[in-house]
């Protein structure tokens, strides 16, 4: 066992199984919160690592061990995840969890047959969380394919909500345009039912009040109900239809998933995949999509099935390199809207370098899911967090918090209220209708309320006041 923890600082006490890309990326994150983290892996290499790089005590061992679990402390424990790449072995950590300590359990489950039944086996095994980083990639990418214009698609509210990421292009009526001017340009229904909500321009990041002016090239990020959002990007000279077709390369559980929502939205599917096994079976789990077996990096076969004329394209190879490259090559020989999934992150200056894009992480996508709960679970007294999202290389957070109580935030107007600054109230769902909000609104109990911050750590609503 390799010790370096002090036991002073304050935070929940939670357990890490599991060493991997998702295990790596949540400690990260949960360090920068103030956790008490313990990791646990049968790897001792990874172990060594990752305790000679932060202050945490790290167990070499099977994580589902009933031993391996009360030296890491799971009786006193508050949380334990399970992220290994045996979804067996994380359910197994979670079921000894519970019955040894009184904590709660997250486990990563990644394959089909058990995601189909995912409220069973979280009901049946007293999980707070299962999630599946393959399936949740797949419906962030579905919604971009849905509206092909923008960047990323985030959704608030269970759906009733979106913040949608677009580039200002050379030309476009925006470039030039303060925030005050789209009201009387867009006209009032347009403009009172979006919001402006963040600016990246020249990797410097803007939380935008009335007098800011937008310039070509800048990235902005707007919030609205889904209905508005499309009327918007079409008043402002944007295509707003979903793509017809989309080509897939490679075969294995990103892509079924993806091929999945994507047929279920009448959107036609093409799989190049290079295993003529797994061929077989996704034509058994897919008969609507058209199934190729070869080399999805063969030029020769690109060009032949299609890629010059393909409305979208997906590469899924398991390999970020290559997902780079046939990225690179699509946008060179088609027009088509590409999204470009990458495992990895590391050369972060050189992916935000490339034109790639959408750029889709799991990793990421997984990590604010359990950093929302994580955050609700430290302090759950008068709001909870409904859903969080990392936004601009994680400098920006997207918050949506559920106001359980009365706080000092409800009942008074927005505009009397003392608000940190770097920070933007972006919607209140109030009984399923999304308020764009002014200064007139106020926040009631029941409400969820959505925020944008440069700041971080907030885990209640009342982290917005001075």
């Amino acid at each position: 066992m390799f010790k370096q923890k002090n036991s002073d600082e304050q935070g929940l006490k939670i357990i890490i199984v599991g060493c991997g890309k998702v295990g790596r990326t949540i400690l990260a994150q949960l360090i920068k919160e103030g956790h008490d983290i313990t990791i646990i892996d049968h790897n001792a290499q990874k172990v060594q690592e990752l305790t000679g790089l932060y202050d945490i005590m790290g167990i070499v061992g099977n994580g589902a061990s009933f031993g391996i679990q009360m030296e890491a402390g799971i009786a006193s424990a508050d949380l334990i995840i399970a992220v290994t790449d045996s979804d067996e072995l994380n359910l197994l950590c979670c079921t000894v969890a519970k019955r040894v300590g009184n904590c709660s359990a997250i486990a990563r489950v990644r394959t089909p047959d058990y995601s189909k039944e995912a409220n069973y086996l979280r009901e049946q095994l007293g999980l707070a969380m299962i999630i599946n980083p393959e399936l949740e990639a797949a419906r962030e990418a579905a919604r971009i394919l849905f509206l092909p214009t923008a960047l990323e698609v985030s959704t608030f509210a269970h759906g009733q909500a979106e913040m949608i990421k677009f580039k200002v292009p050379d030309g476009n009526q925006l470039d030039g345009m303060t925030i005050v001017d789209l009201g009387r340009t867009l006209g009032k229904n347009i403009a009172d039912n979006v919001l402006i909500c963040a600016v990246e321009r020249d990797r410097d990041i803007h939380i935008p009040s009335g007098n800011f002016r937008i310039q070509k090239g800048d990235l902005l990020s707007f919030v609205s109900s889904r209905a508005s959002a499309k009327a918007f990007l079409k008043k402002i000279g944007f295509k707003t239809h979903a793509v017809k077709n989309t080509m897939i390369i490679g075969g294995g559980r990103s892509a079924y998933y993806l091929a999945s929502q994507l047929i279920h939205m009448g959107i036609s599917v093409k799989i190049i995949e290079n295993n003529p096994k797994r061929c077989e079976e996704l034509s058994i789990l897919l008969p609507k999509a058209i199934i190729i077996n070869g080399d999805g990096t063969s030029e020769g076969l690109l060009k032949e099935e299609g890629i010059e004329y393909a409305e979208s394209f997906v590469p899924l190879t398991g390999i970020d390199e290559e997902n780079i490259m046939l990225t690179l090559h699509a946008k060179m020989v088609s027009q088509a809207k590409v999204i470009t999934k990458i495992n990895r992150i590391t050369f972060d200056d050189v992916v935000n370098n490339l034109d790639l894009g959408s750029v889709i992480y799991p990793k990421f996508i997984t990590s604010e899911a359990i950093i929302a709960y994580v955050r609700a679970k430290k302090n759950s007294m008068n709001s909870n967090i409904e859903t969080l999202y990392h936004m601009f290389d994680s400098r920006v957070e997207a918050i949506e918090f559920r106001v359980e109580n009365e706080s000092k935030v409800t009942n008074i107007p927005l505009a009397e209220l003392s608000l940190k600054k770097g920070l933007l109230i972006s919607f209140i769902n109030r009984n399923g209708s999304i308020i764009i909000p002014s200064g007139h609104d106020s926040i009631q109990v029941g409400d969820t309320v959505m925020i944008v911050t440069t700041h971080t750590g907030f885990d209640s609503i009342q982290d917005i006041l001075n």
